[in-house]
Formats: C-alpha cells, sequence, structure tokens
C-alpha cells in the first residue's frame, strides 16, 4: 500500500514527538519514591514495601528508585500524613484513625468494632465504587493519593485470668488494657469491660503485675510481644479488623504517566497480597503456637459481643458522623478479584 506525503509526514512527526518523550523522561531519571513505615524490618508491612519494589523494578526497570526507611528512622510516628503533604516522603502508611483525625469522618466506620467483617472485604471496599469514591475526596481535600489497604490484623481478648468469656457482661468490671485514644477507650466500653489507658511500651508489665486484667490486640502482636508469658487465656472475639492504608501524594500521582500509574497499582497488588496472605497464615499457625504455651484458646459467643458493640456506637456520638447506612453498604460489597486471601 503507498502511503502519501501528507500521512508519511504526519507519522515522521509523531515519531519525533514521542522519541523526545522518551529522551527527555529518560535524561529526568528515575522517580524517586521515599517510603517511609513505623514497621520494624522483619514484619510484613516492610517486607511487603520490598515486594512491590521488586515488581518496580522487574516490570519497569531505571523507572523507580524506590527507598524504604523502615522503623520509623526517617519520619517520626503519627507524622506521616504532614510528610506526605510537604512532598517530604512519597508513600507512607496511614491508619483510618489518623485519616479520621485529619478530618475525613468517611473513614470513620473502619476504626469501630465488627463493623468490617474480613481482611478481603477491607481490601475490597478501595476497588469498589464506595472506596474510589472515598478516595477522590480525600484527594482533593488533602492530596493524598489511596493506593490500597494491607491487613494489619484482627483484634482478639487476651486475659491474665482462666474465667470463661463468653458474653460481654463477662467482662464486667475487667481492667481492660487499651491504647491511650478516646476512640480505643469507647471500644473497650463498648466490648463490656473497664478500658484503662496504657501505653504499649508499659503494657508488659501492667499485664505481670496486675495493672490491667487483660489487654486486645492481633495474635501476631501478641506473640511479638510475648504477651503470653504474663496471660493464661486468648478469647478470639474478633472485634477488630484493623488496616493500613497505603498512600502516596498527588505530585508524586500526577507526575507518572498512565503506564507509570499502571504498574505502580500492580505493584501495590503484589504487596498487598504479599501481606495479606502471610498475615491471614500467621493468625492461622498462632492459635496453635499460644495453646503449645499453655493458654486456652477459643472462641464465645461472637453475635452476642456484635451485638452489644454495635449497639454502643448506634446510641452514641460516635457514630453521629458516620456516612448513610454505611455497614449495609460495606456489607453490600463484593469481594474484588484482588482481593481473595482464602481465608
Amino acid at each position: 500500500m503507498k502511503i502519501s506525503r501528507r500521512v508519511w509526514t504526519l507519522l515522521v512527526g509523531l515519531a519525533v514527538v514521542v522519541g523526545m518523550q522518551a529522551a527527555t523522561a529518560f535524561a529526568a531519571g528515575p522517580i524517586t519514591i521515599r517510603i517511609s513505615t513505623t514497621s520494624v524490618a522483619d514484619d510484613w508491612h516492610t517486607k511487603a514495601l520490598y515486594q512491590l519494589k521488586d515488581y518496580l523494578n522487574k516490570h519497569a526497570p531505571g523507572q523507580f528508585d524506590v527507598q524504604i526507611f523502615p522503623n520509623s528512622t526517617l519520619i517520626p510516628t503519627d507524622a506521616e500524613v504532614g510528610a506526605l503533604e510537604r512532598n517530604n516522603i512519597q508513600m507512607a502508611y496511614v491508619s483510618a484513625q489518623q485519616l479520621a483525625q485529619a478530618g475525613f469522618n468517611q473513614v470513620l466506620p473502619l476504626t469501630a468494632g465488627y463493623v468490617v467483617k474480613s481482611p478481603s472485604e477491607l481490601c475490597s471496599l478501595w476497588y469498589s465504587d464506595l472506596g474510589k469514591q472515598w478516595a477522590s475526596e480525600i484527594s482533593q481535600k488533602s492530596g493524598m493519593h489511596v493506593l490500597g489497604e494491607l491487613y494489619l490484623g484482627t483484634r482478639e481478648l487476651n486475659l491474665r485470668f482462666t474465667r470463661k468469656i463468653n458474653t460481654p457482661a463477662d467482662l464486667k468490671g475487667v481492667k481492660l488494657r487499651m491504647p491511650p485514644a478516646p476512640a480505643w477507650v469507647f471500644l473497650g466500653r463498648a466490648l463490656g469491660a473497664n478500658p484503662t489507658p496504657v501505653a504499649f511500651s508499659e503494657l508488659y508489665l501492667a499485664l505481670q503485675t496486675g495493672t490491667v486484667d487483660g489487654q486486645d490486640n492481633p495474635l501476631p502482636t501478641d506473640k511479638a510481644a510475648k504477651f503470653y508469658e504474663v496471660t493464661k487465656q486468648i478469647v478470639l472475639t474478633n472485634h477488630l479488623v484493623d488496616g493500613v492504608i497505603l498512600m502516596t501524594n498527588d505530585q508524586t500521582w500526577n507526575s507518572l504517566t498512565a503506564d507509570q500509574q499502571k504498574v505502580l497499582g500492580d505493584a501495590t497488588l503484589a504487596a498487598i497480597r504479599y501481606n495479606n496472605t502471610n498475615r491471614i497464615q500467621d493468625e492461622k499457625d498462632l492459635v496453635s503456637f499460644f495453646k503449645s504455651k499453655g493458654l486456652e484458646v477459643y472462641s464465645p459467643d461472637v453475635a452476642a459481643f456484635r451485638k452489644h458493640v454495635l449497639d454502643a456506637y448506634a446510641n452514641s456520638d460516635q457514630s453521629k458522623d458516620w456516612p448513610p447506612n454505611i455497614i449495609q453498604k460495606l456489607d453490600a460489597i463484593p469481594t474484588a478479584s484482588q482481593c481473595s486471601f482464602g481465608q
């Protein structure tokens, strides 16, 4: 087929433009992405960031320079949001609690007991229409871009005594350590206990001396902190499915080409799958571990706990800023294909 001079000229011009764009991108060098995290080097969250880095190096070689700073060695704990907004870092894990404190009331339900049912539901939220709407609102108000959410763990009760706990009524008078913040204290009270704020760094001693009767944390945290040495039972209430949201800032996101945005999204998904699969398996394996250490591990009447906790939120100011019908909307979100972890 014969190409006209006009078409040939257009094709040559297009090739020149594409070549110039590619040369400019190459000359600019790789895009620096500094990531700060509070998680320690051997935590699944930190290891997941290296999965993200490896994915980018493999699928977009030379385009990204990912620098990972674990254990808050670059940015202090809870200062990540401000650092992202100032572009001092380009990526970080941000909790729903941090976003809520910054005024994003949409995510308040994610901080409450028994609202989110599973790691898959937590992940699927951000791939749904509702999650995309929330992400857009967060971007418009803060200049931060949601990449996805990684599972942190499901919080369970861990107690010093052997008294059987089956319903919230059985926790009456129990001094349950909670993190020192109003939202956490409310959750402890909603569970039926007497919430007692104690810093995490002081918790082992508080359990050992009886300053508190128990605490709540995901099972991997219980093992890492060796709480099994000073407690006698774990009650699988499953009262809070918790996670951290991996975010970049719009300045970084908007500097990427469409292909680079896609590969970063795919790299995030690789990190999510790596973290969630390993954490979920950890939680399954740890039941046997704690039993081997002499602890009793059992499930209470979870339905009774769920009703008690949700009623407490519904009858308080804690839920007044929740989006309308949010529990029903979250329940209606189908599991995204990206978020099936074989739970």
